[in-house]
C-alpha cells in the first residue's frame, strides 16, 4: 500500500523531522553507494553470509583434509572473495568512462567465481583435495576446469586493472590508492602461478612410472598438509606460497584504506591537509607494500617458514621498516 503525504503536513508521531542528522547520513550513504556494480556487491554479501555457514559447518563437520578442517578452505575463499567483490563494487563506480565494458567484466568475475566456487565446495562435501587434485579422472577433470577459470578471472582481472588506471578522483592519495591497489593485487593473483609447479617428490615420482595423486602444492621443502597457522593454516615448519598470494591480492582493500585513514587524521594534522602530502604518502605506502610482497615471496621459495625468519629476512624487512619511515618522515617534513 502506498501512502501519500501531501504538502504541508507534518511527519507522524516518532518520525524523524526533515533534514535531521541521521536523514542526511542516510542520504549520503545512499547516494554513495547508488553506482556500484550490484551484482558483485550481491557477491559479496552473500559470500559473507556463506562464510558464516562454512564457520557452523566446521563446528558440525569435523573432518580434516591435509590437518586442516575440511570446510576451513572454503571459509577462507569466501571471506577473500566477499572483500574482493566490494571493493570492486566500488571500484566499477569511480570509472569515468569504459563503464559498460568494466560492467560485462565484473558479471563474468562473479559467474567465473561462483562456477568455481561450487566445485571447491564440491569437493569440500565429498572429502577430496581441489587445487592440484588429479588422483582419479573425476578430480582431474574438476581441477581442470578450474585451472581455466583462473586463467580467465585473471584476464578480466587484467583487463579491469588497466581500466582503473584511467580513475581520477579528486582527492589524489586515493587516485593513486586505487591505481596501486589493482596493479599490486593483479601481481598478487599471478604469484599463485607459482603453486602449479611439481615438486621435487612429484617430479622422483614420474620420474620412476609412478603417478602421484597431486601436482603443485602451497608448501616448499615440504610435503603439504604440515603444522600451520590457526585458521590461516600457513606453514609454520616451511615455505608457504599462499602468503604472497594473500598479500598481493590483498593489496586492493590495503592501499585505498590508507588513503581513508590519511583523511580521517587530516583534521588533526595540519600537513596532512595538503592533498599532494597525502598522495606521496600513499606512493610510499605502495612501494612499502611491494617491497613486501617481495620479500615474504622470497622467503617462501626459501623454504622459510612466515614464523621462523632467519637472519637475512630480519634484516631485509628491518631495511624495508627503514626505508619506508624515512620516505614518509621526508614526505611530512619537507616542503
Amino acid at each position: 500500500m502506498t501512502i501519500l503525504r501531501l504538502p504541508g503536513l507534518r511527519p507522524g508521531p516518532g518520525a524523524p523531522p526533515p533534514g535531521t542528522p541521521e536523514k542526511k547520513r542516510l542520504a549520503d550513504l545512499r547516494s554513495r553507494t547508488n553506482t556500484w556494480h550490484r551484482p558483485s556487491a550481491l557477491a559479496a554479501v552473500v559470500l559473507g553470509v556463506v562464510a558464516l555457514l562454512c564457520v557452523a559447518a566446521m563446528q558440525l563437520d569435523q573432518r580434516t583434509l591435509g590437518g586442516a578442517p575440511i570446510w576451513a578452505k572454503p571459509f577462507k575463499f569466501a571471506v577473500s572473495g566477499a572483500l574482493y567483490f566490494a571493493t570492486w563494487s566500488w571500484l566499477v563506480s569511480l570509472l569515468p568512462k569504459f563503464r559498460r565494458t568494466a560492467n560485462w567484466l565484473t558479471n563474468l568475475l562473479v559467474a567465473i567465481f561462483a562456477a568455481e566456487y561450487v566445485l571447491l565446495v564440491f569437493q569440500a562435501a565429498r572429502g577430496r583435495a581441489s587445487h592440484f587434485n588429479v588422483a582419479t579422472p573425476q578430480d582431474a577433470a574438476i581441477f581442470g576446469a578450474m585451472a581455466v577459470m583462473i586463467a580467465v578471472l585473471w584476464v578480466a582481472t587484467l583487463v579491469l586493472t588497466v581500466l582503473v588506471q584511467f580513475t581520477k578522483l579528486p582527492d589524489r592519495a586515493s587516485s593513486w590508492a586505487v591505481r596501486a591497489g589493482a596493479a599490486l593485487s593483479l601481481v598478487g593473483i599471478s604469484l599463485g602461478q607459482l603453486m602449479t609447479s611439481p615438486t621435487a617428490r612429484q617430479l622422483a615420482q614420474w620420474r620412476t612410472g609412478g603417478r602421484p595423486d597431486l601436482v603443485g602444492g602451497h608448501t616448499v621443502g615440504l610435503e603439504d598438509g604440515g603444522p600451520g597457522l590457526p585458521i590461516l593454516g600457513w606453514s609454520t615448519v616451511g615455505g608457504d606460497l599462499r602468503i604472497p598470494h594473500f598479500v598481493g591480492m590483498h593489496a586492493l582493500q590495503a592501499l585505498p584504506l590508507l588513503a581513508i585513514a590519511l583523511a580521517a587524521l587530516a583534521p588533526r594534522f595540519a600537513r596532512l591537509r595538503d592533498d599532494v602530502v597525502r598522495a606521496r604518502l600513499v606512493l610510499v605506502g605502495a612501494a612499502g607494500y611491494a617491497g613486501l610482497l617481495a620479500l615474504v615471496t622470497w622467503q617462501a621459495l626459501r623454504a622459510q617458514s612466515i614464523v621462523h625468519p632467519d637472519a637475512t629476512t630480519l634484516g631485509a624487512f628491518a631495511l624495508l621498516v627503514a626505508a619506508v619511515g624515512l620516505g614518509s618522515w621526508a614526505t611530512v617534513r619537507v616542503r
